[in-house]
């Protein structure tokens, strides 16, 4: 083997040695960051709820979204106050770009509203992806990194403020009983929709929430915070559940897709499932 090339091969397999060293380092890292922001999200829950809901907690809803709830299997079973769950999917960044494998994991507050979301999206082999997204104390942030290491989106302030509360009303149907909270407003709309408000820490937003006749959950819209050539600007949004299953009694949307409404077609980004979903244990999985 000539000597140039022996040398060649040496700095190559030093070069991809530190590389996996950096990002393995990197890695563990931002999931210390992620582990941080749980406990801090979990700081003061309690661990137990005595609170039972009743039929009549449903009073005074309208009434599609007491056949929901009705339909959700949470009359009789314990108040919500901590959820922690799993996910798998696809993600795209662009209409008409590669599906990206996805895991996540995610947990929420219901009693004091609040969620923390780290995923890792597979972009080839060998490079990847690191979300974690949080909403707490009314603040939302959202940071991706490549390789757990090179910032890609670092966002945060009121646009994310009120994006991040929206979601967390958008993913509230996984934990049907915080739809009984003081800090969602309900307003029918017709036989099969209602609009839904979400205020908390002086900010507030809305949706539009629809349902089969049956009384699932189909689908969620609203007016959404989305970068465009570095601006922020107000876009259709929301999510359209596919499927549903029961984990732990309760009756929730398992399959979504998440998308972007745009007079072009809609950008389907996020094909969402559920795997795993736990609730009333304030605790890392």
């Amino acid at each position: 083997m000539p000597g140039w090339l022996r040398i060649t091969l040496v700095v190559l397999a030093t070069l991809v040695i530190v590389i996996a060293i950096v990002t393995a380092i990197a890695t563990r890292m931002f999931n210390q960051n992620a582990v941080k922001q749980v406990n801090q999200l979990f700081s003061d829950c309690p661990k137990s709820n005595n609170e039972i809901i009743r039929k009549e907690d449903l009073a005074g809803l309208p009434l599609p979204v007491q056949k929901w709830l009705e339909r959700s299997h949470i009359i009789g079973k314990e108040k919500i106050a901590s959820v922690r769950l799993k996910q798998r999917g696809l993600m795209r960044t662009k209409k008409g770009g590669p599906w990206m494998r996805a895991q996540a994991v995610q947990y929420f507050r219901a009693d004091e509203p609040g969620f923390v979301w780290q995923a890792d999206v597979q972009m080839a082999p060998l490079l990847h992806l690191s979300g974690l997204d949080n909403y707490q104390e009314g603040k939302g942030k959202m940071s991706i990194k490549l390789l757990s290491l090179f910032p890609v989106v670092n966002a945060k302030g009121p646009e994310m403020d009120v994006s991040t509360l929206l979601r967390y009303l958008a993913e509230m149907p996984w934990f049907p009983t915080a739809a009984l909270n003081s800090y969602i407003k309900w307003e029918p709309i017709n036989d099969t929709s209602a609009r839904a408000t979400m205020s908390y820490r002086g900010i507030s937003a809305s949706g539009v929430f629809a349902f089969s006749e049956q009384g699932d959950l189909i689908s969620f819209t609203a007016k959404r915070y989305k970068e465009v050539n570095g601006k922020y600007v107000l876009s259709d949004w929301g999510g359209v559940n596919k499927e549903f299953k029961e984990f732990n009694g309760i009756r929730i949307p398992s399959k979504s897709d998440i998308i972007w409404i745009e007079k072009t077609g809609n950008f389907n980004w996020y094909q969402c499932e559920i795997t795993d979903i736990e609730y009333n244990i304030p605790e890392l999985f």
